[in-house]
């Protein structure tokens, strides 16, 4: 099977979505994976064929010019667009070209029953590749979608990758560390974290306490702003874009995820392989692989002496650290595995499209 994804991302390297099609691509060993790719960023962390095209707009007709060339070039037969400027391209060129056209959605996303939608999701696309059940539980709030064209499967994760990036050493700027990992954005919560933690700072006054937020994004200068209002800049490091996050999740004491949507965090999934306790507002799949008080925390976004509360509570009990972070490694370590996506990938792959649609009709 050869199939062609499609990443039109104007961000550099490091957003969950970039990185579950790395893995995807890394998973489909027995495949022809091929990339068109609109950030240099992007393309640059793939090993296989290859095209930086313009991504203009969901009606570029350069951009469909060329996807139909490499299409014929490559002999597609599955395109995996996995932004939503691309799922309309790949929507066009897949029925011009006579292949299938699976959509790659990580986040939760409510359809709203507009035809704009049933036309992209519904008409144009044979499956949906999702990463979580409560985004296809949201998916199927509208009438026109139907179960068995959307697929949950969970991303793999790269062990032998994640060993080899964990052996850069770095020193641990504080001895109690909190991570969190994403774009610099409203989304992801950070101002929240931020807060939350000048609160933690005040009931427990610990003096060797410190974040590390990796990312970067249109909040950064804010939220470096909010920190030095709270009096806190000298606890908060925030790294910019950073190539390779691992020395700082390895050594972490805790990670945070804090956004208001979600999918189902790459970022989170990392930090728990590697024994890190979690803490996690209810964003997107997480209840799928946290379970409160057993392997993480979990807590609704803004509530700021709660996630204060659970800070202190694992910062007084390192033993209960411990073990959460253990049983976080637990539970991921079988779940996500490169062997599963790939079955799952190339299963769903055969066995959803317009010969299936066409019967049902």
């Amino acid at each position: 099977m050869n199939l062609l994804f499609l990443n039109s991302s104007r961000s550099k390297w490091g957003g969950g979505n970039e990185k579950s099609i790395l893995l995807a691509t890394k998973a489909l060993t027995v495949h022809q994976s091929v990339l068109a790719y609109r950030n240099e960023q992007v393309g640059e962390h793939f090993n296989i064929p290859k095209y930086k095209l313009p991504f203009l707009n969901e009606a570029d007709l350069a951009t469909i010019a060329k996807l139909i060339a490499i299409v014929k070039k490559h002999q597609i037969d599955v395109i995996i667009p996995s932004m939503r400027k691309d799922y309309a391209l790949a929507g066009m060129v897949s029925r011009i070209c006579g292949v299938k056209n699976i959509l790659w959605l990580g986040t939760t996303l409510d359809l709203k029953n507009k035809w704009i939608y049933n036309l992209i999701f519904n008409v144009m696309a044979d499956g949906i590749i999702v990463n979580a059940e409560k985004i296809k539980k949201t998916l199927l709030l509208s009438s026109f979608m139907r179960p068995e064209k959307i697929k949950v499967i969970y991303y793999g994760l790269d062990p032998q990758e994640i060993t080899r990036q964990c052996r850069e050493e770095i020193p641990k700027p504080f001895l109690f560390m909190v991570t969190a990992m994403g774009r610099i954005e409203p989304n992801k919560g950070f101002d929240f974290l931020i807060r939350s933690f000048a609160r933690f700072l005040a009931l427990t006054a610990a003096p060797d306490a410190g974040i590390v937020i990796m990312g970067q994004g249109p909040q950064l200068e804010e939220y470096s702003e909010l920190a030095a209002t709270l009096g806190i800049a000298d606890r908060i490091i925030f790294t910019g874009y950073i190539a390779n996050p691992f020395p700082y999740l390895k050594k972490s004491d805790v990670f945070t995820l804090t956004s208001i949507i979600e999918g189902l965090s790459i970022a989170l999934l990392e930090a728990m392989y590697l024994g890190i306790a979690p803490i996690s507002t209810y964003a997107g799949g997480v209840e799928e692989v946290i379970t409160d008080g057993k392997n993480g925390f979990l807590l609704h976004y803004g509530d700021e002496e709660k996630l204060a509360a659970l800070l202190a509570k694992l910062y007084k009990n390192p033993l209960l650290k411990q073990e959460m972070g253990a049983e976080a490694r637990r539970t991921v370590s079988p779940m996500f595995s490169l062997d599963k996506l790939q079955d799952e990938i190339v299963s769903f792959s055969e066995t959803t499209g317009r010969k299936q649609q066409n019967t049902e009709a």
